[in-house]
């Protein structure tokens, strides 16, 4: 298996779980909501886990985003290049969508690791979230982003073919 396909795999197999955390978090809000409002009793600490849970979903989502090549780009500029040069320069902006995210693992690794051996909780009163999990997926989210910008510099700047099969089997699907 290629890492082309590893990584495809791997980001849809992601984004599935970040739709099913997503949904469920739903019917979670949703029942807080009604026994607030029914029976004067709501789900303590619903705010405390939609607020860890929405930043695993984006990150969980980031790297399937990136590699079905739904993030923003303002390619107006570019696209008034020949080939050659537009593939260089989208070759540079992903190799500069890697760096970020190299620096957000970098910069958040040792913080991930403390708050799982420090054993870190966010939140007070009624129920304290363990922060590690969302430090985590930032973190693996992050390395997967990280993957996808440079699987998206080789494709592109490398093997445009891949690109247009890539194109045009989106295209069939839809």
């Amino acid at each position: 298996m290629s890492i082309i396909t590893f990584s495809d795999k791997l980001s849809k197999f992601l984004m599935v779980v970040a739709a099913a955390w997503a949904f469920g978090l739903a019917f979670l809000v949703l029942a807080a909501i009604i026994g607030r409002g029914v029976f004067d009793t709501p789900i303590h600490g619903t705010a405390e886990i939609v607020a860890a849970s929405i930043v695993i979903i984006v990150f969980l989502q980031a790297g399937y985003a990136i590699r079905s090549r739904s993030m923003l780009k303002a390619d107006f500029l570019v696209s008034r290049f020949s080939g050659g040069v537009q593939r260089c320069l989208l070759g540079i902006g992903y190799l500069l969508g890697a760096a970020f995210f190299l620096m957000i693992i970098t910069g958040g690794w040792e913080e991930s690791i403390l708050s799982y051996v420090e054993n870190e909780f966010e939140g007070e009163g009624a129920l304290r979230v363990p922060s590690w999990p969302a430090r985590w997926t930032v973190l693996i989210g992050s390395a997967l982003a990280m993957i996808n910008y440079i699987v998206m510099a080789y494709v592109d700047v490398f093997r445009p073919d891949i690109v247009d099969l890539e194109t045009d089997l989106d295209i069939n699907q839809h």
